[in-house]
């Protein structure tokens, strides 16, 4: 009888999994979870940053999600996922409220506080929606191999802090879908202009929650031809 498993939708692969507190230099704790590959180190470290918690983004936001259950195992990935200020999921609720995606500067440092902290190595931002706007503002100020963004729409960065990133040793890639309720394909091309070494990336059929097992797949891929490409393909099957 066959272990073998398809690799799609709620599917968890095998990973060290631990609660873990992220603490502000506000006062704040936040909660997260870490998860490191089964066997052996990582090789790169995924910090995650979710949507907009007041439009129901949390550290549970299904690519994020998905990335903490396959990544460990198939592309010895460290993912690091955490609630922002005022944000609840099921592993609970971190201190204080959403301010904008201002006060989550200090959630961004908390963060990469914590990378340091477990020693994980080459550490790269992956942000969705609002969580891309933190990474274009802050991410510039660690110590960050670059930044992956996910449907970014460009609603609290502004044109100055985009442009910061021309001439940044930093990789700066960004996912963006052909049919995006927020930044489609041209517009993006238009408003990244000032950082024309950057990496735009449009995703066919590509909308903005990347809803659906070939939108995810295409995702997690373009994350690990950045951070790990030696582990691509990445299989649809897992053989426990």
């Amino acid at each position: 009888m066959s272990d073998e498993i398809e690799i799609r939708g709620s599917v968890e692969l095998p990973a060290r999994r631990q609660d873990v507190e992220l603490h502000t230099d506000d006062g704040l704790t936040l909660v997260g979870e870490l998860a490191l590959p089964e066997h052996g180190d990582p090789v790169a470290t995924l910090v995650t940053l979710h949507p907009l918690p007041t439009h129901g983004g949390f550290m549970d936001s299904h690519i994020l999600r998905k990335a903490a259950a396959r990544l460990p195992a198939l592309a010895q990935l460290a993912v690091l996922r955490f609630n922002t200020r005022g944000t609840t999921s099921p592993r609970g609720t971190s201190e204080g409220a959403f301010e904008q995606g201002i006060g989550e500067e200090a959630d961004v440092r908390a963060a990469m506080d914590l990378v340091t902290q477990f020693s994980l190595p080459h550490p790269w931002l992956v942000g969705w929606s609002f969580g891309t706007e933190l990474a274009l503002k802050y991410g510039r100020q660690h110590d960050v191999d670059g930044a992956i963004l996910l449907s970014p729409p460009l609603h609290r960065a502004s044109a100055d802090e985009v442009a910061a990133w021309q001439g940044d040793p930093r990789k700066l890639i960004a996912l963006i879908p052909e049919f995006d309720e927020y930044l489609r394909p041209d517009a993006a091309a238009e408003r990244f202009a000032s950082v024309p070494d950057m990496t735009l990336i449009p995703v066919a059929g590509g909308k903005h929650l990347w809803v659906g097992e070939s939108q995810t797949r295409t995702v997690l891929t373009e994350i690990v031809r950045a951070v790990n490409p030696e582990a691509l393909p990445l299989p649809t099957v897992w053989n426990g």
